[in-house]
């Protein structure tokens, strides 16, 4: 009873910006930590940002300085603001929430994981 979806890739060019979005829906009753993860051309899923549901931040390496990730806890949703995108930030973006969600009587933590979508830069 819980969805995940991301929305915002697109194709771009070098230097340009990107504001991905992914919200969570359903019998929520709270989102633990929310995370983004990209999957590169024949690379493995790996995790670009993370945040906690106070707003603790961390991120990848590659991606400090120019990536931010921020939440929106009344609307069960988490961004991530790319900036100067590099064609090596090329991949699938999958959004990931650690959920407590119900299910009849019951209360369920489960990871749930989005569709993805596509951001491709271009040279």
């Amino acid at each position: 009873q819980v969805q995940v979806v991301e929305s915002g890739g697109d194709l771009v060019q070098a230097g340009g910006s990107l504001r991905l979005s992914c919200a969570v829906s359903g019998s929520i009753v709270s989102i633990n930590a929310m995370n983004w993860y990209r999957q590169g051309p024949g690379k493995e899923r790996d995790v670009v940002a993370t945040i906690t549901r106070a707003g603790t931040t961390n991120y990848a390496d590659s991606v400090k300085g120019r990536f931010t990730i921020s939440r929106d806890n009344a609307k069960n949703t988490v961004y991530l603001q790319m900036n100067s995108l590099k064609p090596e930030d090329t991949g699938v973006y999958y959004c990931n929430a650690d959920v407590w969600y119900t299910e009849g009587r019951n209360r369920l933590l489960r990871n749930y994981w989005g569709q993805g979508t596509q951001v491709t830069v271009s040279p």
